[in-house]
């Protein structure tokens, strides 16, 4: 039977990852808490680049690469295209959608850090849900802001910021109560196209508060691009069974 590497990141990768065999491999970053209740294999770590992903793929014998990592993983997702180049083996990639703005939405698109933070400087109360990044730039808070910082774990913030360790999925009324709790006045968010996570945006909508978008990077092509879980299930019955 053709083996399969899945590169996971997002919540879906999981649930792929729940259909694979034995002779599977699931690979993690290393981010986040490690699933022990899979029936495949089981890699957390990094591969050093392209090419050291290209010199594991010919040393396990894998036929298909399967990209599921986060729509913001752009490196990862160039080094997957790159290796299934360098060994000749297809690559396939589960996309989501983006989020699109609803009617009233302030949604307000950057680039990258630097028109980030030029954006909030009218802003008091943001909350940052772009993950571990904001965490180096803790001694860069301007005075006259707090920073509120959700991230998958928590980490030590300062006397500006708090960091929040929490997992999605979110429910609606508990992102109202982070809102009017924490005053928060600008939400900073990727647009990651999540359901779990999507709640924040709708409390945003309701108050009035712009969100600062962070603009989603360009990713390789590959030879099959899917944009559900059941599509890519359907495409790895079709392939395995040959």
């Amino acid at each position: 039977m053709k083996r399969i590497l899945l590169l996971g990141g997002v919540t879906e990768a999981l649930a792929i990852a729940r259909t694979l065999g034995p002779q599977h491999i699931y690979s993690l970053a290393g981010v986040g808490r490690v699933p022990t209740d899979l029936s495949c294999q089981v890699r957390v770590g990094g591969y050093g680049g392209a090419e050291g992903l290209a010199q594991f793929i010919r040393a396990e014998g894998i036929e298909l690469l399967l990209d599921a990592t986060h729509p913001y993983a752009a490196q990862i997702s160039h080094n997957a295209a790159r290796a299934a180049q360098l060994t000749g083996i297809p690559c396939w990639a589960l996309r989501r959608p983006a989020w699109q703005p609803q009617p009233g939405d302030d949604w307000r698109e950057v680039s990258d850090w630097a028109e980030l933070t030029a954006a909030l400087k009218p802003f008091r109360r943001p909350l940052f849900t772009l993950g571990r990044e904001p965490l180096q730039h803790l001694d860069e808070i301007p005075a006259g802001q707090f920073w509120t910082l959700r991230a998958l774990d928590v980490y030590p913030g300062n006397k500006r910021c708090e960091v929040i360790g929490a997992r999605g999925p979110f429910l609606l009324e508990d992102e109202r109560a982070l809102f009017e709790r924490r005053q928060i006045d600008v939400l900073v968010s990727k647009n990651s196209g999540s359901t779990a996570t999507e709640p924040k945006l709708e409390v945003a909508r309701e108050l009035g508060v712009p969100v600062m978008v962070l603009k989603r990077p360009v990713l390789p092509g590959v030879d099959r691009e899917f944009v559900t879980t059941a599509e890519v299930l359907a495409a790895l019955a079709s392939f395995t069974r040959f």
